[in-house]
């Protein structure tokens, strides 16, 4: 299969997500990165005024686990473990995340993700361990 056509079918994978669809997320995969679009509304808010930090996790997380299955033709991976470092709160605009696999290897991939705001400023940084499921990249699973 060309390689646009595994990042074309990922894209639509993410967003057939419910939690996606919510968020009205976007992505944008090629080889090795991804780049995820999230705008900020106040549904998404804590108490405080500005962006939850589950927001934050679910940008940065699907930037680097798309990155990493950009990699990966046959199946999804899993995210094992994922840190992230919130540097700085958003209460307005759009945050957009960028990942990239910073090591590949047969059984393990790991990337990083760095978050920004509508300013071009960091506000936050991850870094997570992907391995191959045996999910199968299918319809099913709205690869397509």
């Amino acid at each position: 299969m060309p390689r646009e056509s595994h990042y074309r079918k990922l894209e639509n994978m993410m967003h057939a997500a419910p939690i996606v669809k919510l968020t009205e997320a976007k992505v944008k995969i090629n080889e090795g990165c991804a780049e995820i679009v999230i705008p900020v509304k106040n549904q998404f808010f804590h108490t405080g005024g500005a962006l939850h930090g589950a927001i934050y996790f679910l940008a940065l997380d699907n930037a680097a686990f798309f990155a990493s299955n950009s990699m990966v033709e046959d199946v999804a991976v899993l995210t094992t473990s994922f840190t992230i470092y919130i540097t700085r709160p958003v209460s307005k605009g759009e945050v957009r995340a960028f990942g990239k696999v910073v090591t590949f290897d047969h059984d393990q991939l790991i990337a990083e993700s760095i978050l920004y705001d509508s300013a071009g400023r960091e506000i936050a940084k991850g870094r997570g361990v992907f391995v191959r499921s045996d999910i199968t990249l299918t319809e099913r699973i709205g690869y397509k």
